[in-house]
Protein backbone atom coordinates (compact mmCIF):
# COMPACT_ATOMS: atom_id res chain seq x y z
CA UNK A 1 0.00 0.00 0.00
CA UNK A 2 1.35 3.42 -0.74
CA UNK A 3 2.12 6.02 1.70
CA UNK A 4 -0.96 8.06 0.31
CA UNK A 5 -3.00 5.16 0.91
CA UNK A 6 -2.41 4.83 4.71
CA UNK A 7 -2.46 7.98 5.32
CA UNK A 8 -6.20 8.67 3.96
CA UNK A 9 -6.85 5.15 5.28
CA UNK A 10 -5.37 6.36 8.82
CA UNK A 11 -7.12 9.71 8.84
CA UNK A 12 -10.54 8.13 7.93
CA UNK A 13 -10.18 5.84 10.36
CA UNK A 14 -9.26 8.66 13.26
CA UNK A 15 -12.13 10.61 12.09
CA UNK A 16 -14.52 7.74 12.04
CA UNK A 17 -13.72 7.18 15.64
CA UNK A 18 -13.69 11.10 16.92
CA UNK A 19 -17.16 11.65 15.59
CA UNK A 20 -18.11 8.83 17.83
CA UNK A 21 -19.20 5.82 15.34
CA UNK A 22 -18.94 1.95 16.08
CA UNK A 23 -18.78 -0.72 14.69
CA UNK A 24 -21.17 -4.23 15.19
CA UNK A 25 -20.77 -7.40 14.10
CA UNK A 26 -18.03 -9.87 13.09
CA UNK A 27 -15.81 -10.50 10.02
CA UNK A 28 -17.53 -12.68 7.83
CA UNK A 29 -16.34 -16.59 7.97
CA UNK A 30 -14.35 -17.25 4.56
CA UNK A 31 -13.57 -14.05 3.66
CA UNK A 32 -15.28 -14.83 0.33
CA UNK A 33 -18.42 -12.61 -0.02
CA UNK A 34 -20.41 -10.06 -1.16
CA UNK A 35 -21.38 -7.19 1.13
CA UNK A 36 -24.13 -4.94 1.05
CA UNK A 37 -23.45 -1.26 2.00
CA UNK A 38 -26.98 -0.16 2.27
CA UNK A 39 -28.86 2.39 3.40
CA UNK A 40 -26.47 4.49 0.80
CA UNK A 41 -27.77 7.84 0.37
CA UNK A 42 -24.49 10.46 1.13
CA UNK A 43 -21.05 10.18 0.30
CA UNK A 44 -19.73 10.20 4.06
CA UNK A 45 -20.96 6.36 3.85
CA UNK A 46 -17.64 5.85 1.97
CA UNK A 47 -15.49 7.74 4.95
CA UNK A 48 -17.76 5.47 7.31
CA UNK A 49 -17.42 2.43 5.52
CA UNK A 50 -13.58 2.87 5.33
CA UNK A 51 -13.21 3.82 9.34
CA UNK A 52 -15.62 0.12 9.72
CA UNK A 53 -13.31 -1.85 7.88
CA UNK A 54 -10.35 -0.12 9.50
CA UNK A 55 -12.12 -0.68 12.23
CA UNK A 56 -12.35 -4.68 12.04
CA UNK A 57 -9.27 -5.14 10.42
CA UNK A 58 -10.99 -6.37 6.89
CA UNK A 59 -9.37 -5.67 3.45
CA UNK A 60 -12.62 -4.58 1.68
CA UNK A 61 -12.78 -3.83 -1.86
CA UNK A 62 -15.87 -2.43 -3.84
CA UNK A 63 -16.26 -1.21 -7.67
CA UNK A 64 -16.21 2.59 -8.71
CA UNK A 65 -16.41 4.04 -12.37
CA UNK A 66 -13.01 3.85 -14.10
CA UNK A 67 -12.90 7.92 -14.44
CA UNK A 68 -11.81 7.79 -10.56
CA UNK A 69 -8.55 5.86 -11.19
CA UNK A 70 -7.04 7.81 -13.28
CA UNK A 71 -4.37 9.80 -12.14
CA UNK A 72 -3.30 11.07 -9.12
CA UNK A 73 -5.82 9.01 -7.66
CA UNK A 74 -5.45 5.61 -9.24
CA UNK A 75 -2.76 4.09 -6.74
CA UNK A 76 -4.63 5.31 -4.18
CA UNK A 77 -8.01 4.57 -4.99
CA UNK A 78 -7.00 0.47 -5.86
CA UNK A 79 -5.01 0.38 -2.59
CA UNK A 80 -8.10 1.46 -0.93
CA UNK A 81 -9.73 -2.24 -2.62
CA UNK A 82 -11.09 0.12 -5.47
CA UNK A 83 -11.68 -2.02 -8.32
CA UNK A 84 -12.34 -0.28 -11.74
CA UNK A 85 -15.79 -0.74 -13.96
CA UNK A 86 -15.43 1.17 -17.61
CA UNK A 87 -19.09 1.86 -18.18
CA UNK A 88 -18.14 3.51 -21.67
CA UNK A 89 -17.43 -0.57 -22.79
CA UNK A 90 -20.36 -3.26 -22.96
CA UNK A 91 -19.01 -5.86 -20.50
CA UNK A 92 -20.28 -8.31 -18.48
CA UNK A 93 -19.90 -7.16 -14.81
CA UNK A 94 -21.40 -9.83 -13.29
CA UNK A 95 -19.34 -12.21 -14.78
CA UNK A 96 -16.17 -9.95 -14.75
CA UNK A 97 -16.76 -9.73 -10.82
CA UNK A 98 -17.27 -13.69 -10.41
CA UNK A 99 -13.80 -14.33 -12.22
CA UNK A 100 -12.09 -12.06 -10.04
CA UNK A 101 -13.76 -14.05 -6.93
CA UNK A 102 -12.49 -17.26 -8.56
CA UNK A 103 -9.05 -15.88 -8.90
CA UNK A 104 -8.63 -14.71 -5.74
CA UNK A 105 -8.38 -16.08 -2.00
CA UNK A 106 -9.70 -13.57 -0.31
CA UNK A 107 -12.34 -11.51 -1.92
CA UNK A 108 -14.83 -9.27 -0.22
CA UNK A 109 -16.51 -6.97 -2.65
CA UNK A 110 -18.66 -4.41 -1.24
CA UNK A 111 -21.98 -2.66 -2.97
CA UNK A 112 -24.29 -0.47 -2.99
CA UNK A 113 -27.39 -2.17 -4.69
CA UNK A 114 -29.08 1.25 -4.72
CA UNK A 115 -26.40 2.39 -7.02
CA UNK A 116 -26.71 5.91 -6.26
CA UNK A 117 -26.87 8.34 -3.61
CA UNK A 118 -29.88 9.56 -4.85
CA UNK A 119 -33.32 8.55 -4.93
CA UNK A 120 -33.50 5.31 -6.83
CA UNK A 121 -37.20 3.38 -7.82
CA UNK A 122 -35.54 -0.06 -6.11
CA UNK A 123 -32.54 -2.19 -5.66
CA UNK A 124 -30.53 -3.12 -8.58
CA UNK A 125 -30.12 -6.93 -8.99
CA UNK A 126 -25.95 -6.95 -9.61
CA UNK A 127 -24.96 -7.65 -5.71
CA UNK A 128 -27.76 -10.46 -6.31
CA UNK A 129 -26.11 -11.48 -9.69
CA UNK A 130 -22.46 -11.49 -8.55
CA UNK A 131 -22.95 -13.73 -5.43
CA UNK A 132 -25.11 -16.21 -7.11
CA UNK A 133 -22.54 -16.61 -10.05
CA UNK A 134 -20.01 -16.72 -7.58
CA UNK A 135 -21.13 -18.80 -5.39
CA UNK A 136 -20.38 -16.61 -2.49
CA UNK A 137 -22.94 -15.27 0.62
CA UNK A 138 -24.42 -12.19 0.96
CA UNK A 139 -23.36 -10.14 3.88
CA UNK A 140 -25.42 -7.53 5.27
CA UNK A 141 -23.71 -4.49 5.93
CA UNK A 142 -25.48 -1.22 7.51
CA UNK A 143 -24.93 2.09 7.87
CA UNK A 144 -27.16 3.33 11.16
CA UNK A 145 -26.64 7.54 11.44
CA UNK A 146 -29.30 7.20 14.27
CA UNK A 147 -26.99 4.89 16.09
CA UNK A 148 -23.88 5.75 14.66
CA UNK A 149 -22.70 2.25 13.88
CA UNK A 150 -21.30 0.74 11.25
CA UNK A 151 -22.33 -3.17 11.22
CA UNK A 152 -22.12 -6.56 9.27
CA UNK A 153 -25.01 -8.56 9.98
CA UNK A 154 -25.60 -12.18 8.98
CA UNK A 155 -24.44 -13.90 5.78
CA UNK A 156 -26.79 -15.14 3.44
CA UNK A 157 -26.50 -17.49 0.29
CA UNK A 158 -28.27 -16.10 -2.49
CA UNK A 159 -31.36 -18.74 -2.71
CA UNK A 160 -31.76 -18.29 -6.27
CA UNK A 161 -35.37 -17.40 -5.78
CA UNK A 162 -34.90 -13.57 -6.00
CA UNK A 163 -37.82 -12.27 -4.46
CA UNK A 164 -37.82 -14.48 -1.09
CA UNK A 165 -34.13 -13.61 -0.23
CA UNK A 166 -35.31 -9.82 -0.55
CA UNK A 167 -37.83 -10.34 1.74
CA UNK A 168 -35.03 -11.32 4.22
CA UNK A 169 -33.11 -8.28 3.62
CA UNK A 170 -35.53 -6.23 3.77
CA UNK A 171 -36.66 -7.45 7.41
CA UNK A 172 -32.59 -6.84 8.67
CA UNK A 173 -32.40 -3.51 7.33
CA UNK A 174 -35.76 -2.60 8.33
CA UNK A 175 -34.74 -1.09 11.28
CA UNK A 176 -31.43 0.79 10.01
CA UNK A 177 -31.41 5.00 9.66
CA UNK A 178 -29.61 6.21 6.53
CA UNK A 179 -28.44 9.66 6.51
CA UNK A 180 -31.14 11.31 4.43
CA UNK A 181 -34.25 9.24 4.48
CA UNK A 182 -36.07 10.95 2.27
CA UNK A 183 -33.18 9.44 -0.27
CA UNK A 184 -33.33 5.55 0.48
CA UNK A 185 -34.71 3.07 -1.45
CA UNK A 186 -37.68 0.81 -0.11
CA UNK A 187 -37.66 -3.05 -0.85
Amino acid sequence: MSPIARLVKWALAVFFRLRGWTVEGSVPPGRKCVIIAAPHTSNWDFVYFIGAADALNLNLSFMGKASLFRWPFAGVMRDLGGVPIDRSQSRDTVKVMADEFARRDEFMLTIAPEGTRGKARQWKTGFYNIAMQAGVPMVCGMMDYRRKVVGLGEAIMPSGDYDKDMAILAAIYGNCSPKHPELATSF
